[in-house]
Protein backbone atom coordinates (compact mmCIF):
# COMPACT_ATOMS: atom_id res chain seq x y z
CA UNK A 1 0.00 0.00 0.00
CA UNK A 2 1.40 3.41 -1.02
CA UNK A 3 1.93 6.25 1.47
CA UNK A 4 -0.98 8.17 -0.08
CA UNK A 5 -3.30 5.20 0.40
CA UNK A 6 -2.11 4.81 4.02
CA UNK A 7 -2.77 8.50 4.69
CA UNK A 8 -6.21 8.17 3.11
CA UNK A 9 -7.07 5.17 5.34
CA UNK A 10 -5.95 7.11 8.43
CA UNK A 11 -8.05 10.11 7.41
CA UNK A 12 -11.11 7.90 6.86
CA UNK A 13 -10.58 6.22 10.26
CA UNK A 14 -10.22 9.62 11.92
CA UNK A 15 -13.33 10.94 10.20
CA UNK A 16 -15.28 7.85 11.26
CA UNK A 17 -14.18 8.36 14.87
CA UNK A 18 -15.15 12.04 14.74
CA UNK A 19 -18.50 11.07 13.21
CA UNK A 20 -19.05 8.61 16.06
CA UNK A 21 -18.34 11.32 18.66
CA UNK A 22 -20.62 13.76 16.83
CA UNK A 23 -23.38 11.14 16.79
CA UNK A 24 -23.10 10.76 20.57
CA UNK A 25 -23.19 14.53 21.05
CA UNK A 26 -26.14 14.79 18.66
CA UNK A 27 -28.00 12.09 20.60
CA UNK A 28 -27.46 13.95 23.87
CA UNK A 29 -28.53 17.25 22.29
CA UNK A 30 -31.62 15.55 20.86
CA UNK A 31 -32.54 14.22 24.30
CA UNK A 32 -31.97 17.63 25.84
CA UNK A 33 -34.05 19.24 23.09
CA UNK A 34 -36.94 16.84 23.78
CA UNK A 35 -36.71 17.69 27.47
CA UNK A 36 -36.71 21.42 26.75
CA UNK A 37 -39.65 21.03 24.36
CA UNK A 38 -41.59 19.19 27.08
CA UNK A 39 -40.87 22.06 29.48
CA UNK A 40 -41.99 24.59 26.84
CA UNK A 41 -45.25 22.66 26.32
CA UNK A 42 -45.73 22.49 30.07
CA UNK A 43 -45.18 26.23 30.46
CA UNK A 44 -47.63 26.93 27.64
CA UNK A 45 -50.24 24.77 29.35
CA UNK A 46 -49.63 26.50 32.67
CA UNK A 47 -49.90 29.92 31.01
CA UNK A 48 -53.23 28.98 29.42
CA UNK A 49 -54.52 27.63 32.74
CA UNK A 50 -53.32 30.76 34.54
CA UNK A 51 -55.22 32.94 32.08
CA UNK A 52 -58.33 30.82 32.52
CA UNK A 53 -58.12 31.08 36.32
CA UNK A 54 -57.36 34.76 36.45
CA UNK A 55 -53.61 34.47 36.94
CA UNK A 56 -53.39 31.57 39.45
CA UNK A 57 -50.10 29.68 39.31
CA UNK A 58 -51.30 26.59 37.47
CA UNK A 59 -48.05 24.72 37.98
CA UNK A 60 -48.47 24.74 41.74
CA UNK A 61 -52.06 23.56 41.51
CA UNK A 62 -50.80 20.29 40.00
CA UNK A 63 -48.45 19.58 42.89
CA UNK A 64 -49.70 16.99 45.34
CA UNK A 65 -48.40 16.22 48.79
CA UNK A 66 -48.43 12.57 49.81
CA UNK A 67 -47.44 11.04 53.13
CA UNK A 68 -45.99 7.60 53.54
CA UNK A 69 -45.82 6.01 56.99
CA UNK A 70 -43.02 3.65 55.99
CA UNK A 71 -40.56 4.19 53.16
CA UNK A 72 -36.93 3.12 52.81
CA UNK A 73 -34.58 5.74 51.39
CA UNK A 74 -31.37 4.65 49.66
CA UNK A 75 -28.39 6.85 48.82
CA UNK A 76 -25.67 5.33 46.62
CA UNK A 77 -22.56 7.51 46.43
CA UNK A 78 -20.06 6.82 43.64
CA UNK A 79 -16.64 7.52 45.17
CA UNK A 80 -13.55 8.49 43.19
CA UNK A 81 -15.42 10.35 40.47
CA UNK A 82 -13.45 13.58 41.02
CA UNK A 83 -10.02 11.93 40.69
CA UNK A 84 -11.08 9.91 37.68
CA UNK A 85 -12.52 13.02 36.07
CA UNK A 86 -9.20 14.87 36.44
CA UNK A 87 -7.04 12.00 35.24
CA UNK A 88 -9.12 10.73 32.32
CA UNK A 89 -11.08 11.86 29.32
CA UNK A 90 -13.99 13.72 30.92
CA UNK A 91 -16.48 12.65 28.22
CA UNK A 92 -15.65 8.98 28.75
CA UNK A 93 -15.97 9.28 32.53
CA UNK A 94 -19.34 11.03 32.30
CA UNK A 95 -20.56 8.37 29.86
CA UNK A 96 -19.37 5.63 32.21
CA UNK A 97 -21.12 7.26 35.17
CA UNK A 98 -24.28 7.54 33.08
CA UNK A 99 -23.98 3.83 32.28
CA UNK A 100 -23.64 3.01 35.99
CA UNK A 101 -26.74 5.04 36.80
CA UNK A 102 -28.56 3.32 33.93
CA UNK A 103 -27.70 -0.05 35.52
CA UNK A 104 -28.97 1.27 38.86
CA UNK A 105 -32.21 2.32 37.15
CA UNK A 106 -32.65 -1.25 35.88
CA UNK A 107 -32.03 -2.68 39.34
CA UNK A 108 -34.46 -0.22 40.95
CA UNK A 109 -37.15 -1.15 38.45
CA UNK A 110 -36.54 -4.86 39.11
CA UNK A 111 -37.26 -4.40 42.83
CA UNK A 112 -40.16 -1.91 42.35
CA UNK A 113 -38.13 0.95 43.81
CA UNK A 114 -38.74 4.53 42.74
CA UNK A 115 -35.76 6.47 41.45
CA UNK A 116 -35.94 9.93 43.00
CA UNK A 117 -32.99 11.74 41.44
CA UNK A 118 -29.25 11.82 40.83
CA UNK A 119 -27.25 14.55 42.54
CA UNK A 120 -23.84 14.73 40.88
CA UNK A 121 -22.36 11.31 41.56
CA UNK A 122 -25.03 10.29 44.10
CA UNK A 123 -28.03 8.14 43.23
CA UNK A 124 -31.18 8.46 45.37
CA UNK A 125 -34.11 6.03 45.34
CA UNK A 126 -36.97 5.00 47.63
CA UNK A 127 -38.89 1.83 48.38
CA UNK A 128 -42.55 2.10 49.35
CA UNK A 129 -43.04 5.15 47.11
CA UNK A 130 -45.41 5.74 45.35
CA UNK A 131 -46.96 2.30 45.97
CA UNK A 132 -47.07 1.55 49.68
CA UNK A 133 -45.82 -1.91 50.62
CA UNK A 134 -44.57 -3.61 53.75
CA UNK A 135 -41.63 -5.31 52.01
CA UNK A 136 -39.85 -2.13 50.94
CA UNK A 137 -36.93 -2.45 53.44
CA UNK A 138 -36.18 -5.94 52.04
CA UNK A 139 -36.57 -4.72 48.45
CA UNK A 140 -34.16 -1.82 48.97
CA UNK A 141 -31.52 -4.00 50.66
CA UNK A 142 -31.75 -6.48 47.78
CA UNK A 143 -31.31 -3.62 45.31
CA UNK A 144 -28.33 -2.25 47.28
CA UNK A 145 -26.62 -5.66 47.24
CA UNK A 146 -27.11 -5.89 43.49
CA UNK A 147 -25.82 -2.33 42.94
CA UNK A 148 -22.77 -3.16 45.03
CA UNK A 149 -22.20 -6.33 43.01
CA UNK A 150 -22.64 -4.49 39.69
CA UNK A 151 -20.03 -1.89 40.60
CA UNK A 152 -17.65 -4.62 41.75
CA UNK A 153 -17.93 -6.14 38.28
CA UNK A 154 -17.10 -2.78 36.70
CA UNK A 155 -14.12 -2.47 39.05
CA UNK A 156 -12.84 -5.88 37.98
CA UNK A 157 -13.01 -4.86 34.31
CA UNK A 158 -11.12 -1.62 35.04
CA UNK A 159 -8.42 -3.44 36.99
CA UNK A 160 -7.87 -5.82 34.08
CA UNK A 161 -7.20 -2.77 31.89
CA UNK A 162 -4.93 -1.19 34.56
CA UNK A 163 -7.36 1.65 35.06
CA UNK A 164 -8.36 3.42 38.24
CA UNK A 165 -11.49 2.10 39.88
CA UNK A 166 -14.77 3.36 41.22
CA UNK A 167 -15.84 2.95 44.84
CA UNK A 168 -19.36 2.98 46.26
CA UNK A 169 -20.94 3.81 49.62
CA UNK A 170 -24.58 2.90 50.24
CA UNK A 171 -26.71 4.14 53.13
CA UNK A 172 -30.36 3.64 53.97
CA UNK A 173 -32.97 4.34 56.60
CA UNK A 174 -36.64 3.40 57.02
CA UNK A 175 -39.31 5.75 58.32
CA UNK A 176 -42.08 8.20 57.37
CA UNK A 177 -41.60 10.64 54.47
CA UNK A 178 -43.52 13.43 52.80
CA UNK A 179 -43.52 13.35 49.01
CA UNK A 180 -44.40 16.19 46.66
CA UNK A 181 -45.34 15.02 43.18
CA UNK A 182 -44.68 17.15 40.11
CA UNK A 183 -45.51 16.80 36.44
CA UNK A 184 -48.27 15.14 34.45
CA UNK A 185 -46.72 13.02 31.71
CA UNK A 186 -43.70 12.01 33.78
CA UNK A 187 -44.31 12.26 37.51
CA UNK A 188 -41.30 13.04 39.70
CA UNK A 189 -41.09 12.91 43.48
CA UNK A 190 -39.42 15.26 45.91
CA UNK A 191 -39.00 13.62 49.32
CA UNK A 192 -38.60 15.46 52.59
CA UNK A 193 -38.32 14.59 56.26
CA UNK A 194 -35.98 13.19 58.88
CA UNK A 195 -35.94 9.82 57.11
CA UNK A 196 -34.25 11.36 54.07
CA UNK A 197 -31.71 13.22 56.20
CA UNK A 198 -30.84 10.15 58.28
CA UNK A 199 -30.44 7.99 55.16
CA UNK A 200 -28.03 10.59 53.75
CA UNK A 201 -26.03 10.52 56.98
CA UNK A 202 -25.96 6.71 56.88
CA UNK A 203 -24.30 7.00 53.50
CA UNK A 204 -21.87 9.66 54.72
CA UNK A 205 -20.88 7.52 57.73
CA UNK A 206 -20.33 4.43 55.59
CA UNK A 207 -16.95 2.99 54.64
CA UNK A 208 -16.14 2.53 50.96
CA UNK A 209 -17.61 -0.62 49.45
CA UNK A 210 -20.10 -1.10 52.30
CA UNK A 211 -23.89 -0.98 52.78
CA UNK A 212 -24.79 0.90 55.96
CA UNK A 213 -28.32 0.63 57.38
CA UNK A 214 -30.00 2.22 60.38
CA UNK A 215 -31.34 0.20 63.28
CA UNK A 216 -34.89 0.84 61.99
CA UNK A 217 -34.10 -0.83 58.68
CA UNK A 218 -32.10 -3.54 60.45
CA UNK A 219 -35.04 -4.59 62.63
CA UNK A 220 -37.14 -5.12 59.50
CA UNK A 221 -34.57 -7.09 57.49
CA UNK A 222 -32.44 -8.99 60.01
CA UNK A 223 -34.51 -12.14 59.50
CA UNK A 224 -33.34 -12.19 55.87
CA UNK A 225 -29.82 -10.74 55.82
CA UNK A 226 -26.52 -11.26 57.58
CA UNK A 227 -25.75 -7.94 59.30
CA UNK A 228 -22.76 -6.76 61.34
CA UNK A 229 -22.95 -4.09 64.02
CA UNK A 230 -21.00 -1.02 62.91
CA UNK A 231 -21.43 1.62 65.60
CA UNK A 232 -23.54 4.57 66.70
CA UNK A 233 -24.37 7.86 65.02
CA UNK A 234 -25.70 10.88 66.96
CA UNK A 235 -29.05 12.10 65.64
CA UNK A 236 -30.54 15.42 66.70
CA UNK A 237 -33.50 15.01 69.08
CA UNK A 238 -33.24 11.22 68.78
CA UNK A 239 -30.03 10.37 70.61
CA UNK A 240 -27.51 7.84 69.33
CA UNK A 241 -28.68 5.58 66.49
CA UNK A 242 -27.20 2.11 65.93
CA UNK A 243 -25.85 1.28 62.48
CA UNK A 244 -25.23 -2.07 60.77
CA UNK A 245 -23.37 -3.25 57.69
CA UNK A 246 -25.27 -5.65 55.41
CA UNK A 247 -22.99 -8.52 54.41
CA UNK A 248 -25.44 -10.45 52.24
CA UNK A 249 -28.40 -12.82 52.41
CA UNK A 250 -28.28 -15.21 55.38
CA UNK A 251 -26.53 -18.44 54.38
CA UNK A 252 -29.59 -20.63 55.02
CA UNK A 253 -31.65 -18.37 52.73
CA UNK A 254 -29.08 -17.87 49.95
CA UNK A 255 -28.85 -19.77 46.67
CA UNK A 256 -25.17 -18.83 46.23
CA UNK A 257 -22.06 -18.56 48.39
CA UNK A 258 -21.77 -14.76 48.24
CA UNK A 259 -25.28 -14.17 49.61
CA UNK A 260 -26.63 -12.32 46.59
CA UNK A 261 -29.30 -14.68 45.24
CA UNK A 262 -32.31 -15.69 47.37
CA UNK A 263 -33.28 -19.34 47.59
CA UNK A 264 -36.79 -20.80 47.69
CA UNK A 265 -37.10 -20.46 51.48
CA UNK A 266 -36.17 -16.75 51.28
CA UNK A 267 -38.88 -16.18 48.67
CA UNK A 268 -41.51 -17.99 50.77
CA UNK A 269 -40.67 -15.86 53.82
CA UNK A 270 -40.81 -12.77 51.62
CA UNK A 271 -44.27 -13.76 50.29
CA UNK A 272 -45.51 -14.35 53.83
CA UNK A 273 -44.33 -10.86 54.78
CA UNK A 274 -45.94 -9.46 51.63
CA UNK A 275 -49.25 -11.20 52.41
CA UNK A 276 -50.52 -8.27 54.48
CA UNK A 277 -50.24 -6.01 51.38
CA UNK A 278 -52.18 -8.54 49.30
CA UNK A 279 -54.76 -8.92 52.06
CA UNK A 280 -55.30 -5.16 52.28
CA UNK A 281 -55.93 -4.96 48.54
CA UNK A 282 -58.32 -7.94 48.41
CA UNK A 283 -60.28 -6.81 51.47
CA UNK A 284 -60.62 -3.37 49.92
CA UNK A 285 -62.02 -5.00 46.76
CA UNK A 286 -64.51 -6.93 48.90
CA UNK A 287 -65.44 -3.85 50.93
CA UNK A 288 -66.29 -1.94 47.76
CA UNK A 289 -67.59 -4.75 45.56
CA UNK A 290 -69.68 -7.12 47.70
CA UNK A 291 -73.47 -6.74 47.41
CA UNK A 292 -75.22 -5.29 50.46
CA UNK A 293 -77.33 -8.43 50.98
CA UNK A 294 -74.26 -10.54 51.80
CA UNK A 295 -74.74 -10.52 55.56
CA UNK A 296 -72.71 -13.72 56.00
CA UNK A 297 -70.28 -13.87 53.06
CA UNK A 298 -68.77 -10.50 53.91
CA UNK A 299 -65.33 -9.15 54.79
CA UNK A 300 -65.58 -10.45 58.37
CA UNK A 301 -66.14 -14.00 57.10
CA UNK A 302 -63.09 -13.80 54.84
CA UNK A 303 -60.94 -12.61 57.74
CA UNK A 304 -62.35 -15.39 59.97
CA UNK A 305 -61.59 -18.14 57.44
CA UNK A 306 -58.10 -16.82 56.72
CA UNK A 307 -57.28 -16.65 60.43
CA UNK A 308 -58.76 -20.07 61.13
CA UNK A 309 -56.85 -21.63 58.21
CA UNK A 310 -53.68 -20.33 59.84
CA UNK A 311 -54.70 -21.62 63.28
CA UNK A 312 -55.60 -25.11 62.05
CA UNK A 313 -52.50 -25.11 59.84
CA UNK A 314 -50.31 -24.49 62.88
CA UNK A 315 -52.07 -27.31 64.73
CA UNK A 316 -51.54 -29.65 61.80
CA UNK A 317 -47.85 -28.74 61.52
CA UNK A 318 -47.81 -27.28 58.01
CA UNK A 319 -44.60 -25.72 56.68
CA UNK A 320 -44.12 -22.08 55.62
CA UNK A 321 -45.09 -22.58 51.99
CA UNK A 322 -48.20 -24.58 52.89
CA UNK A 323 -49.19 -21.82 55.31
CA UNK A 324 -48.81 -19.26 52.52
CA UNK A 325 -51.06 -21.31 50.24
CA UNK A 326 -53.72 -21.73 52.95
CA UNK A 327 -53.85 -18.06 53.91
CA UNK A 328 -53.98 -16.93 50.29
CA UNK A 329 -56.75 -19.42 49.50
CA UNK A 330 -58.67 -18.15 52.53
CA UNK A 331 -58.39 -14.64 51.14
CA UNK A 332 -59.80 -15.58 47.73
CA UNK A 333 -62.23 -18.36 48.64
CA UNK A 334 -65.26 -16.01 48.69
CA UNK A 335 -63.83 -13.10 46.69
CA UNK A 336 -65.81 -14.32 43.66
CA UNK A 337 -68.98 -13.01 45.32
CA UNK A 338 -68.00 -9.62 43.89
CA UNK A 339 -68.75 -11.15 40.46
CA UNK A 340 -71.61 -13.55 41.14
CA UNK A 341 -73.25 -15.55 43.92
CA UNK A 342 -73.47 -18.84 42.06
CA UNK A 343 -70.10 -20.38 41.18
CA UNK A 344 -68.37 -17.77 43.33
CA UNK A 345 -65.56 -20.24 44.06
CA UNK A 346 -64.68 -20.37 40.37
CA UNK A 347 -64.81 -16.60 40.06
CA UNK A 348 -62.47 -16.38 43.07
CA UNK A 349 -59.93 -18.59 41.29
CA UNK A 350 -60.06 -16.31 38.25
CA UNK A 351 -59.34 -13.30 40.46
CA UNK A 352 -56.42 -15.16 42.05
CA UNK A 353 -54.99 -16.12 38.65
CA UNK A 354 -55.14 -12.50 37.55
CA UNK A 355 -53.70 -10.90 40.70
CA UNK A 356 -51.15 -13.32 42.14
CA UNK A 357 -48.51 -13.20 39.37
CA UNK A 358 -47.99 -9.53 40.25
CA UNK A 359 -47.18 -10.64 43.81
CA UNK A 360 -44.47 -13.10 42.66
CA UNK A 361 -46.46 -16.32 43.19
CA UNK A 362 -45.37 -19.14 40.87
CA UNK A 363 -47.81 -20.83 38.50
CA UNK A 364 -47.61 -24.02 40.56
CA UNK A 365 -48.50 -22.13 43.74
CA UNK A 366 -51.39 -20.37 42.01
CA UNK A 367 -52.74 -23.72 40.76
CA UNK A 368 -52.61 -25.15 44.29
CA UNK A 369 -54.35 -22.09 45.74
CA UNK A 370 -57.14 -22.40 43.16
CA UNK A 371 -57.60 -26.07 44.05
CA UNK A 372 -57.94 -25.10 47.73
CA UNK A 373 -60.55 -22.47 46.85
CA UNK A 374 -62.58 -24.96 44.82
CA UNK A 375 -62.39 -27.47 47.70
CA UNK A 376 -64.67 -25.18 49.76
CA UNK A 377 -67.53 -25.73 47.33
CA UNK A 378 -70.42 -27.46 49.12
CA UNK A 379 -70.71 -30.29 49.88
CA UNK A 380 -67.05 -30.42 50.98
CA UNK A 381 -65.10 -33.38 49.61
CA UNK A 382 -61.44 -32.65 50.38
CA UNK A 383 -58.77 -35.01 49.09
CA UNK A 384 -55.51 -33.57 50.43
CA UNK A 385 -54.39 -32.47 53.89
CA UNK A 386 -54.45 -28.78 52.88
CA UNK A 387 -57.92 -29.14 51.37
CA UNK A 388 -59.13 -30.66 54.65
CA UNK A 389 -57.70 -27.72 56.60
CA UNK A 390 -59.35 -25.30 54.18
CA UNK A 391 -62.77 -26.94 54.46
CA UNK A 392 -62.58 -27.03 58.26
CA UNK A 393 -61.62 -23.34 58.34
CA UNK A 394 -64.54 -22.42 56.08
CA UNK A 395 -67.11 -24.15 58.33
CA UNK A 396 -65.38 -23.41 61.61
CA UNK A 397 -68.39 -21.40 62.84
CA UNK A 398 -70.45 -24.60 63.16
CA UNK A 399 -68.62 -25.41 66.38
CA UNK A 400 -68.22 -21.92 67.78
CA UNK A 401 -70.10 -20.35 70.67
CA UNK A 402 -71.40 -17.61 68.35
CA UNK A 403 -72.92 -20.15 65.96
CA UNK A 404 -76.53 -18.98 66.38
CA UNK A 405 -75.97 -15.27 65.53
CA UNK A 406 -73.60 -16.20 62.68
CA UNK A 407 -76.08 -18.74 61.36
CA UNK A 408 -78.80 -16.09 61.45
CA UNK A 409 -76.75 -13.81 59.17
CA UNK A 410 -76.56 -16.65 56.63
CA UNK A 411 -80.34 -17.12 56.87
CA UNK A 412 -80.86 -13.39 56.38
CA UNK A 413 -78.60 -13.47 53.31
CA UNK A 414 -80.39 -16.43 51.72
CA UNK A 415 -83.81 -15.04 52.60
CA UNK A 416 -82.96 -11.71 50.94
CA UNK A 417 -82.40 -13.66 47.70
CA UNK A 418 -85.54 -15.80 48.14
CA UNK A 419 -83.38 -18.92 48.51
CA UNK A 420 -84.94 -20.03 51.83
CA UNK A 421 -88.35 -19.92 53.49
CA UNK A 422 -89.19 -19.11 57.09
CA UNK A 423 -86.86 -19.39 60.08
CA UNK A 424 -88.28 -22.73 61.21
CA UNK A 425 -87.49 -24.24 57.80
CA UNK A 426 -84.01 -22.84 58.10
CA UNK A 427 -83.45 -24.32 61.57
CA UNK A 428 -84.60 -27.76 60.40
CA UNK A 429 -82.14 -27.52 57.50
CA UNK A 430 -79.40 -26.49 59.90
CA UNK A 431 -79.99 -29.48 62.21
CA UNK A 432 -79.77 -31.81 59.22
CA UNK A 433 -76.66 -30.11 57.83
CA UNK A 434 -74.75 -30.05 61.12
CA UNK A 435 -75.71 -33.64 61.94
CA UNK A 436 -74.21 -34.82 58.66
CA UNK A 437 -71.19 -32.53 58.81
CA UNK A 438 -67.79 -33.76 59.96
CA UNK A 439 -64.51 -31.98 60.57
CA UNK A 440 -61.66 -33.51 58.61
CA UNK A 441 -58.62 -32.55 60.72
CA UNK A 442 -57.72 -33.62 64.23
CA UNK A 443 -57.12 -29.99 65.21
CA UNK A 444 -60.62 -28.88 64.18
CA UNK A 445 -62.16 -31.90 65.90
CA UNK A 446 -60.34 -31.04 69.10
CA UNK A 447 -61.38 -27.39 68.89
CA UNK A 448 -64.97 -27.57 67.66
CA UNK A 449 -66.58 -31.02 67.53
CA UNK A 450 -67.89 -31.09 71.12
CA UNK A 451 -69.35 -27.61 70.80
CA UNK A 452 -70.87 -28.50 67.44
CA UNK A 453 -72.95 -31.24 69.04
CA UNK A 454 -74.22 -28.72 71.58
CA UNK A 455 -75.35 -26.46 68.71
CA UNK A 456 -77.60 -29.23 67.40
CA UNK A 457 -79.36 -29.43 70.73
CA UNK A 458 -79.67 -25.63 70.93
CA UNK A 459 -81.30 -25.43 67.50
CA UNK A 460 -83.68 -28.29 68.30
CA UNK A 461 -84.96 -26.29 71.26
CA UNK A 462 -85.75 -23.41 68.88
CA UNK A 463 -87.94 -25.62 66.69
CA UNK A 464 -91.70 -25.78 67.34
CA UNK A 465 -92.74 -28.95 69.16
CA UNK A 466 -94.69 -31.33 66.99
Amino acid sequence: MSNEEKDLVKRIARLMEENKELSIVNKKLSTKNDSLQEKVDQLKTELEEAKATGGTAAGKSREKTLRFKMATILFADIEGFGKLYEASNSHDIIDELDNIFFEFDQISEKYNIQKIKTIGDTYMSAGGVPIKNITNPIDVVMAALEMQHKLNKIQEERLQNNKKIWDIKLGMHTGPVTATTMGRKKVSYNLKGDTVNIASRMKASCEKGKINISVMTYEMVREYFNCEYFGKMPVKYKGDMDMYYVKGIRSELAADEVGLKPNHQFIIRYLLRQFSDLQEIVLDILEKGLPEYLYYHNVKHTIDVTSQAELIGIGEGVNDEEMLLLKTAGLFHDAGHTIGYEEHEYYGTQMARKMLPDFHYTQEQIDQICELVMATKLPPQPKTRLEKIMCDADLDYLGRSDFIPVSNTLYKELNAQNKIGDLDSWNKLQVKFISLHQYFTQTANNLREVNKQKQIERIKHLLPKE
